[in-house]
């Protein structure tokens, strides 16, 4: 683990909302553990082990009956720990992998009959080294054949270049953490709104509204300055958003979230138990079990 990198939280609160019977953590990971899945050697951190029976031990805890489990980047495109973690869920997860341009019909129909359901793609140069959008496109051609989708994970800065390139995309698009705005400008700032009309410019486009620990000036255990922008895309898109822990929280410098406070911001953002259903099953059981 690198020096400066922060554990997931050992002990979290129970969460005072209660989510309705088979709901989804929509976007989680697993890292390694690293003796018997080792990390990437091109990856640009090395987080702390974080295994499937503690991430499905925390999901029992929160009150969660399923999981979506999202390719960590400290992984690279080796989806063993995603694959293994699948097929230990007895069905009660799915994945998104990371997969080269090289990748064959044969290996990705593999990833499919283990639960994958999407790729992702990550535009955060902090995270990855930069990739053409052109081996992008490819690799979504192929898995377009299956039925899956693609999950992006950009920041707000760079969405204006992007938006032709994710209007091109052949297969519906899940965005991760609403774009990462910067709240401080406000949900009516024209950043945000570009992600709103990309939102309602192509109806194949998702989000995920989670991760305010990334988001927030503010801060724990309330992240009040977060739950604006989540809400606005929940009541305006119900039908097309996600939510997810983000457990075990990879490269937080700040400080180290509460899964259980997390929880609670739920029905902030999603003010009314129909909303709290799309969110948290009808639309996950849709893109990932459909």
């Amino acid at each position: 683990m690198d020096p400066d990198y922060l554990p997931f939280h050992p002990g979290p609160s129970r969460p005072t909302y209660t989510p309705p019977p088979g709901a989804v953590d929509a976007h989680c990971h697993v890292f390694g553990p690293a003796a018997e899945f080792p990390f990437a050697p091109e990856r640009k951190y090395t987080p702390c082990d974080a295994s499937k029976a503690q991430l499905f031990a925390l999901r029992d805890y929160l009150g969660f009956e399923r999981n979506v489990i999202v390719q960590a980047t400290c992984h690279g495109k080796d989806n063993r720990a995603l694959v293994d973690a699948l097929k230990a869920s007895g069905g009660k997860a799915r994945g998104v992998a990371s997969v080269g341009p090289d990748i064959t019909m044969d290996a990705l129909t593999e990833l499919h009959e283990a639960g994958v359901r999407g790729v992702r793609f990550n535009f955060v140069k902090r995270l990855v080294d930069a990739t053409p959008k052109e081996v992008f496109l490819g690799i979504a051609e192929k898995v377009a054949k299956l039925g899956w989708h693609v999950v992006v994970y950009f920041e707000a800065p760079d969405l204006e270049g992007l938006i032709p390139f994710l209007k091109s995309m052949p297969t519906p698009l899940v965005v991760d953490h609403m774009g990462r705005p910067d709240v401080t400008k406000g949900v009516d700032h024209p950043d945000f709104q570009r992600f709103v009309d990309l939102m309602t410019d192509v109806p194949t486009i998702w989000s995920k509204v989670s991760c305010p620990e990334r988001l927030s000036a503010e801060g724990p255990p309330v992240y009040s300055d977060v739950a604006p922008f989540a809400k606005a895309l929940v009541d305006r898109f119900t039908d097309r958003v996600l939510w997810g822990t983000d457990w075990p929280h990879p490269n937080m410098k700040s400080h180290m979230p509460d899964d259980g406070t997390l929880v609670d911001v739920i029905p902030r953002i999603a003010d009314t138990p129909e909303k709290q259903r799309a969110l948290l099953i009808d639309n996950p059981m849709r893109l990932y079990w459909g």
